[in-house]
């Protein structure tokens, strides 16, 4: 494939995710459907731009990524993630979803909803099974951040952890920080400081479609590169046995590119059996470079690629597994089975009961940070 090095100037292309009414985004929300209140906190719609025509929205509800819309190789812009078309739709009591969220306090699985820090044990809700999940029922993913910061390229985000929220200790002070570059990236940068000994482990949960069209395309056609040798093997329930075992051989060898669909179906390998396809932690072979590609994701359909780059020791991979259609998002398309690829930088699942993997413990005086970077350009054929 040979690569487009940027992006074809905003002026020359046609949007064909957005309507012809002015007052709406490129990617045709209207904002004022993202105007509101969620416990007594105001709500609205971020709208990020750069020279190149690329736009990203964001609501403060959740930190969310609303729409990401990016050209195609044809020139026209796609909206490329789920979601919704007004803010209530993302409110817990109508959908329960994570799209596009800012996930927290500790992002994906904690095994038995409970571990121990200093000798304390701490438990913490079960909202997946036996597990805590993504933080929790109430985790940050329903919060109101504060917006301490903004312009055409640049959001940030506030968010005030009280000790004891889902069973977390400390009151941790958070900061996300959103950048979309002249160079067509989404540089994403977390902060926190505590009070009290806690764990910590955040990350952005957006659904890509490349194709832009999830009514229409599943991402199985898509093609998959990881830089990672190495996966977390799970239980039953998804947590970690607290095995690193290579991908040699296995559906999981994603080091050179391959179809997403070429080898989601093989339930004869038991994580693909547990998980119902992928679902998986990868040990990335980055080592934390950022400069280096974690992941990067292709739609033949539109040339449009995604690359990942963080400095977090691992990357969640999930393919929709669980979307069956009853969710209806944006331009009122019901989101169904593997339309979706979330790449998720963090550390590893289940981390705090693993002493020996890398530690998630921020105490007083220490300061969490964590980065991830979504870049976009279009490749051709």
């Amino acid at each position: 494939m040979k690569t487009t090095l940027s992006l074809i100037a905003a002026a020359a292309l046609a949007c064909s995710c957005a309507a012809p009414d002015s007052n709406l985004t490129k990617s045709g929300l209207d904002p004022k459907a993202f105007e509101g209140e969620y416990n007594n906190s105001s709500i609205a719609l971020y709208t990020l731009v750069n020279k190149s025509g690329m736009e990203v929205c964001i609501t403060n509800f959740g930190g969310r990524i609303v729409s990401i819309a990016v050209p195609d190789r044809d020139g026209k812009y796609r909206d490329v993630v789920h979601g919704f078309d007004s803010i209530t739709e993302y409110f817990p009591e109508n959908n329960d979803s994570n799209f596009g969220a800012t996930i927290g306090r500790y992002a994906n699985r904690v095994g038995g909803a409970k571990f121990t820090l200093d000798g304390k044990e701490y438990t913490l809700p079960k909202n997946n099974g036996e597990n805590c999940l993504h933080g929790g029922p109430t985790g940050w993913h329903y919060s109101v951040f504060d917006v301490l910061e903004q312009d055409a390229s640049h959001l940030k985000l506030a968010l005030v952890s009280k000790d004891g929220e889902n069973g977390f200790p400390g009151n941790v002070n958070v900061n996300v920080i959103f950048t979309l570059t002249e160079d067509n990236k989404i540089d994403i940068r977390y902060e926190a400081t505590t009070d009290a000994p806690t764990i910590i482990n955040m990350t952005n949960h957006s659904y890509f479609n490349l194709s832009g069209e999830p009514e229409n395309f599943t991402v199985l056609d898509d093609i998959l590169q990881i830089n990672a040798s190495s996966f977390t093997p799970t239980d039953a329930g998804l947590i970690p046995t607290g095995e690193i075992a290579s991908v040699e051989g296995t559906p999981l060898d994603f080091r050179t590119p391959v179809r997403i669909g070429e080898r989601i179906g093989d339930t004869s390998f038991e994580p693909i059996a547990v998980a119902n396809g992928y679902d998986q932690n990868w040990v990335l072979d980055t080592k934390g470079d950022i400069s280096k590609p974690a992941a990067s994701v292709v739609s033949p359909r539109t040339g449009i690629r995604l690359t990942v780059y963080t400095d977090e020791p691992g990357l969640q991979v999930y393919t929709g597994n669980f979307l069956d259609g009853t969710v209806t998002g944006k331009r009122g398309v019901a989101y169904k089975y593997r339309t979706a690829i979330c790449l998720e930088s963090q550390h590893y699942p289940d981390s705090p009961n693993k002493e020996a993997w890398p530690t998630v413990v921020l105490r007083p005086g220490e300061k969490y940070s964590s980065r991830c970077i979504y870049g976009f350009d279009v490749v051709n054929e």
